[in-house]
């Protein structure tokens, strides 16, 4: 995986995996910074438009931009319910392709961590909303274990196949989007831990749910057959099955919002 640059290309696999998280955390996540209807947004690193569409659901925005460098997680987005407001594009987070103070809310769901430079990405937010607008993030905690995956990449760690970090996983740390939003010149800075919860039908379904991501599959394609069937066990033992048999995960993030001046 190139640490400069991550770029997912997958939207339908992605909404599956990640998608059904990204919206579990954001609906808390909206109730916390409760966003004044009408507002003009931004969501950078949109990938496939899921936390978009909640938006559009749950917000009644004026407008959203959406803007990702995958071409493939674009065109997703653009085929979601989404579009009757929303507008994606092409772009990267640390150029934002929008004048000044264009935007109400500028938001950046689940993506800080793999953005380069993300003091830049968050100046670009700062810059973007209007003097009293608002910049926000949610991040997986991904050194606290609160990634979704974390329990087969512990797993897979152990196997000797360790996961590539994204280039600024320190980022996802909560003291560290405390520096970044002061850095912007950010007001009125709050932070919550945001925990959610999702359930598998089986096993099965989380395992295969697990195989939607790139990375992780990666990582299986070196394994033997016998390892790969020795991971799946390892996974197994360490969840904890109810009576019919679904099996509850939960996952962890960190969320931000501050004020622009003025």
């Amino acid at each position: 995986m190139d640490q400069a640059k991550i770029v997912f290309e997958d939207g339908a696999g992605y909404e599956k995996m990640m998608g059904i998280w990204s919206r579990l955390v954001g609906e808390v996540f909206l109730e916390w910074i409760e966003p004044a209807p009408a507002s003009r947004w931004v969501d950078v690193g949109c990938g496939n438009g899921a936390f978009t569409q909640l938006v559009v659901d749950r917000c009644a925005p004026a407008s959203v931009e959406g803007i990702d460098p995958s071409r493939a997680q674009i065109e997703f987005a653009r085929a979601r319910p989404a579009g009757r407001v929303a507008s994606f594009q092409i772009g990267d987070a640390v150029a934002l392709p929008f004048h000044d103070r264009s935007f109400d809310i500028a938001v950046m769901a689940l993506v800080i961590f793999f953005v380069p430079d993300p003091a830049k990405a968050v100046a670009e937010m700062a810059r973007v909303v209007r003097p009293g607008g608002m910049v926000c993030s949610y991040s997986w905690d991904m050194h606290g274990g609160g990634f979704p995956l974390a329990p087969l990449g512990r797993v897979l760690k152990d196997m000797g196949v360790p996961a590539p970090l994204p280039p600024s996983v320190d980022a996802s740390r909560m003291d560290s989007l405390r520096r970044l939003w002061r850095g912007a010149g950010l007001e009125d800075i709050a932070t919550r831990e945001i925990t959610v919860q999702r359930t598998f039908q089986n096993f099965e379904e989380l395992w295969t749910t697990s195989l939607l991501s790139a990375s992780t599959r990666a990582r299986i394609a070196t394994l033997r057959k016998e390892q790969v069937a020795d991971a799946k066990q390892r996974l197994r033992d360490t969840v904890q099955p109810a009576a019919d048999g679904t099996i509850t995960c939960t996952a962890r993030a960190n969320a931000i919002k501050g004020l622009a001046p003025g």
